[in-house]
């Protein structure tokens, strides 16, 4: 074990001393934005890293790896006009996981004998630096991604964050750990079995697990072709959210890749409804127990609905990807490294993947028939439900107690993930707090394939709530920034009458699956005036020369919804553009100067609440 490993309490950033720690992406843009860094400054640290070594890197940046991607990305910036806001990830440190490939940099899959050096990007990481990312180093794993513990890799195990005497998880576990003490702002990692939620839960970090074809694998090593996703870890969901809507998209090189539908996913309810399993098993660790029962009563605190379901097919689906021919699939990714040199391979690794030799084509069509099965069971009890929520981890244990039972103790790290990517669901890790032992604890949020924005529009509620420090480095929750740009398969309108929430129109948003964004203000040069004889009573926004910011609220409307839900738009209002009052331009609702006939000027009222609480009490202030 490394000079860390000694250690007791969160692990800090050793190797880059002088760099800086937990900063958010949105830390990062402000740097830049408002605070006049430069990259060749602020990221300089990472090309000298000195100090103690550290398992959770295979390679990291030089000088001259460093100085190539400073010329990239100078310039991305003379491309972009010198805009860095169409460059969001704008000298932005990350780390990929070895078994992703990144031009000029071996992928070894934590396998020496298997090192090669790729002449291009995979997919996603080609899509991060266009987006003006730095790559400052490759991590570690469990070799070929076989792993749920982080501790099966010839360059050592990579200690928890938080104690170090603890798996990391894995099979992510440099990425991981390289988030959590803010090493960087964000990493990539991989997602078969729970290789991106597991390590996420164990140190105290966001997981987002994409639906499976939505971030390309093409220059991924594969673990199993047909499960395998790329994941994000981050210290937000905010920034992995950010992070998956950068890397994502269909990509032609790789076959299981799969174009996102124009229709997003439905908005929850206010008070969403989540299912728990029936049947828990923590396998002893009482702790993790009672993390999981403070989860539940945290949820239902929050407002939410909390029903158990039967787990039993999510628990039998589990069983199949290692106790089923899906391991054939992996020896597939090994097979000429193992003809020419089986000891290369991890032991533990290489009697996992030796077990093909086990089960017959017959074998795997039957296997296929038990999943399908098995996954409509599952799509069948979510059905009504908006996310199942689970423990991300039954239980954690110490690397020496992992080495002395690697197969069984690895096995339990599983039950509450390795079902996911067989049912084609969509998952988010999130921290849930801090365990009596000083341990994180992690919950995990499990949705329908293409979810991925409604779990995360709850994991950030969900984040904000509990406000943890970051990761294992002590910093805070940042304050919410402004709200993000909205995503492609949606869009913002600004209400400002009976659309808001709990006015008498606000269904038409919320049956098409709107999601609200925020509550904000116009521009000064806008003028409201409550309409004559509209029924439900109705405003009327017009910009003029003079006027006052107006109360409003933006939504996004989901793209496919948006031409019916312009459709229902009476005379005399539309949908025009609007600006608000922090220069932002967005779809909303305008009337037209014909509306105004018998309309009177509510402007000084500032919105349409305002008015309306008006009409009950005190007279209308003299404008």
């Amino acid at each position: 074990m490394n000079a860390a490993a000694t250690q007791k309490g969160p692990i800090r950033n050793q190797a880059v001393h002088d760099g800086p720690l937990a900063w958010t992406i949105a830390q990062w843009q402000a740097a830049y934005r408002d605070g006049g860094a430069v990259p060749e400054t602020l990221l300089a640290p990472w090309a000298t890293c000195g100090g103690p070594a550290d398992n959770a890197w295979i390679a990291r940046v030089d000088g001259a790896m460093l100085a190539r991607q400073l010329h990239a990305l100078r310039g991305l910036l003379e491309a972009a006009g010198g805009d860095l806001a169409r460059l969001p990830l704008y000298g932005v440190p990350f780390a990929v996981k070895d078994n992703i490939d990144a031009a000029g940099w071996p992928t070894t899959a934590a396998c020496p004998e298997f090192a090669y050096v790729p002449d291009e990007d995979a997919g996603v990481v080609a899509r991060l630096r266009a987006a003006g990312a730095i790559l400052v180093g490759k991590t570690n794993l469990d070799q070929f991604a076989t792993g749920l513990v982080g501790t099966r890799s010839p360059h050592g195990a990579v200690p928890n964050a938080f104690d170090p005497a603890y798996v990391s998880g894995g099979s992510s576990s440099g990425s991981a750990s390289v988030v959590a003490r803010g090493l960087v702002a964000f990493a990539l990692g991989t997602d078969t079995a729970g290789s991106g939620r597991v390590p996420a839960g164990f140190n105290n970090i966001v997981g987002l697990k994409p639906t499976k074809g939505r971030l390309s694998t093409a220059g991924v090593v594969p673990a199993c072709r047909t499960l395998d996703c790329v994941s994000v870890f981050a210290l937000t969901v905010d920034d992995a959210e950010l992070v998956a809507d950068i890397a994502a998209g269909f990509d032609e090189r790789d076959p299981y890749s799969r174009e996102q539908p124009t229709q997003a996913a439905p908005a929850w309810p206010e008070r969403p409804r989540l299912a728990i399993p029936a049947q828990l098993e923590f396998f002893g660790d009482a702790q993790a127990a009672a993390a999981f029962e403070e989860a539940v009563r945290r949820l239902r605190d929050g407002g939410a609905a909390v029903e158990a379901i039967d787990f039993t097919p999510c628990s039998e689906l589990a069983a199949l990807l290692y106790q089923g021919p899906w391991v054939a699939e992996r020896f597939a990714a090994v097979e000429a490294l193992w003809n020419a040199t089986p000891d290369a391979i991890h032991p533990v690794v290489r009697g996992i993947v030796e077990q093909a030799a086990g089960y017959s084509a017959l074998d795997a069509f039957k296997a296929e028939y038990r999943r399908a099965a098995l996954a409509r069971r599952i799509h069948r009890s979510l059905a009504g439900f908006d996310a199942l929520v689970v423990p991300t981890s039954p239980a954690i244990y110490t690397i020496a107690e992992l080495e002395a039972d690697p197969v069984t103790l690895n096995s339990r790290l599983g039950i509450y993930t390795n079902f996911v990517n067989l049912a084609d669901l969509s998952a988010l890790a999130l921290p849930a707090g801090m365990r009596a032992d000083g341990l994180p604890a992690g919950i995990t949020l499990i949705g329908p394939a293409w979810h991925d924005r409604a779990l995360a529009r709850f994991g950030r509620q969900w984040q904000a709530r509990l406000g943890l420090p970051l990761g294992a480095t002590g910093a805070p929750l940042p304050a919410p920034g402004p709200a993000r740009e909205p995503a492609a398969d949606a869009v913002r309108v600004s209400v400002v009458g009976a659309h808001l929430r709990g006015m008498p129109l606000n269904h038409q948003l919320t049956s098409r699956g709107a999601v609200f964004v925020e509550r904000t203000r116009t521009a000064a040069d806008y003028r409201l005036f409550a309409l004559a004889n509209t029924s439900p009573p109705k405003p009327g926004l017009v910009k003029r020369d003079s006027g006052a910011p107006i109360e409003v609220e933006l939504w996004d409307v989901p793209l496919a919804a948006f031409g019916a839900f312009v459709a229902e738009i009476p005379a005399p209002l539309g949908i025009g553009t609007l600006e608000l009052e922090d220069g932002r331009q967005v779809k909303g609702f305008i009337c037209e100067p014909r509306g105004l006939e018998g309309a009177r000027d509510i402007t000084a009222y500032g919105g349409w609440r305002a008015y309306l609480a008006s009409l009950d009490a005190s007279p209308a202030p003299l404008r």
